[in-house]
């Protein structure tokens, strides 16, 4: 972090401001031309980056489709701007282009034991050794992401309470479903299983982060903690 971060926001210089502002406020909070002046990191001996953003920006009526529609050596036009400089606003445009252009994807709402199942199976249903992985999920019981926790041999794995509730609280999760395979093909739960279920729900409890459910994963079948009425 820049040193002036250490001075109040008044004094920090203009260039120092749309880092500062985004990594206190957030992303939304900046403006086009901030977020170009980020960009382009610093402007020309008598212009800050903000102010010439500002002038480029200007320049297609600050319309960011135009922006997109310049070519390199018409960026360059404009001083304080060089070929690096030039590729960086290009690229960058051009990756909101594609992401404008893919198609939202649609999170999948978990409502049964099952479904659950049907999505982990396929990647760890028939693996040699035990890997541990946890299903993060919001509010909706919709998936935010998967991840793999740990992974070990047959005998069993280690699993990181601390992680697991680190990565659900960086990403908004409000709960989680354990997940792990059994290579040998027994359904049939581990004192073990029941130990780490027990120890992370307790931790999720004083986070406000439920452990909705634990599934023993093997290549033709499922074991759910709920479903059997251990929880």
């Amino acid at each position: 972090m820049s040193e002036n971060a250490f001075f109040p926001i008044t004094n920090w210089s203009e260039d120092d401001k749309p880092r500062e502002k985004l990594m206190l406020k957030g992303k939304s909070a900046l403006s086009d031309a901030e977020l170009i002046a980020i960009l382009i990191g610093s402007g020309s001996r008598n212009e800050t980056a903000v102010d010439l953003s500002k002038r480029i920006l200007k320049s297609v009526d600050n319309n960011l489709n135009a922006l997109g529609k310049l070519s390199i050596s018409q960026l360059m036009n404009f001083k304080g701007i060089g070929e690096a400089k030039a590729i960086s606003i290009i690229a960058a445009l051009e990756l909101g282009r594609r992401r404008r252009s893919e198609d939202a994807v649609e999170l999948i709402k978990i409502t049964s034991s099952k479904m659950i199942f049907e999505i982990m199976q396929p990647i760890i249903g028939e693996l040699p050794h035990e890997e541990f992985w946890i299903v993060y999920l919001n509010n909706s019981n919709k998936i935010l992401s998967k991840a793999q926790l740990s992974k070990g041999g047959i005998t069993g794995t280690l699993v990181d309470v601390r992680l697991v509730f680190k990565t659900a609280l960086e990403m908004g999760a409000t709960g989680l479903i354990l997940c792990h395979n059994h290579p040998s093909g027994t359904l049939v739960p581990s004192e073990a299983d029941k130990q780490i279920t027990k120890k992370l729900r307790t931790a999720g409890d004083s986070l406000e982060i439920k452990v909705l459910d634990h599934l023993i994963v093997t290549d033709f079948g499922y074991f759910s903690f709920v479903d059997e009425g251990i929880f």
